[in-house]
């Protein structure tokens, strides 16, 4: 279950018959963070023609945007859409500059050029998979925290936050619900009894370990 996102940025430039492709992928959270990623393009490499883009986002890849910045319709941004949805990302976005070379390559050879810069560009990503996990709070003596924080994510659980208060240590954790169980039982154990799960909710989380 989830969907696969990017770790961090990741570049690749192809030279098709003298055009230069420059390809950028960016895990982004919303549209306004994938628009700035082409308006950073198109400042660093403003004497080229054309910035396409493509981008995804959402848990069930719900919002797609395209555009293929006056090449010809459907050659560059929907190709480079296809290699990501077919990669199975989301929250990420693409964008490919192009530096004309002087020879035209026809629609076939579009469709290649910025597709393909775009693969190779994740061919350099580092990929982590997301899951939608069950929140808890636990409050335990400072005492007992630093072993508690060790043990939870020693067990591959994700730690969301960790308040310091003066009485007591708050440890916010995201774990799948089929953990839960195994979760109790370990803070049970490292607390002698004393502390136990409280529910905050739901959120999307990046899993420890899948990078």
């Amino acid at each position: 279950m989830g969907y696969l996102t990017l770790a961090g940025d990741a570049h690749a430039e192809l030279e098709v018959k003298r055009s230069r492709f420059l390809a950028t992928v960016r895990r982004v959270p919303d549209e306004a963070a994938a628009l700035e990623l082409v308006a950073e393009h198109r400042r660093l490499y403003h004497a080229a023609g054309h910035h396409c883009s493509a981008f995804v986002i959402g848990p069930n890849q719900a919002l797609v945007r395209v555009s293929d910045d006056g090449e010809l319709a459907g050659t560059a941004g929907l190709p480079m859409l296809n290699v990501l949805t077919g990669q199975g990302l989301s929250d990420v976005a693409a964008v490919v500059t192009r530096y004309f070379g002087g020879t035209l390559l026809g629609a076939g050879g579009l469709v290649r050029a910025y597709s393909g810069a775009v693969s190779a560009a994740l061919e350099n990503a580092v990929t982590v998979r997301r899951r939608q996990l069950e929140l808890f709070r636990v409050s335990v003596e400072p005492g007992q925290a630093g072993q508690l924080e060790w043990a939870v994510r020693n067990r591959g659980i994700a730690v969301r936050q960790v308040g310091y208060g003066r009485v007591a240590v708050v440890l916010t954790v995201a774990v799948a619900s089929e953990g839960v169980g195994a979760l109790r039982s370990l803070i049970a154990t490292i607390t002698g009894g004393s502390a136990s799960l409280q529910p905050d909710g739901q959120d999307w989380v990046d899993e420890p370990g899948n990078s």
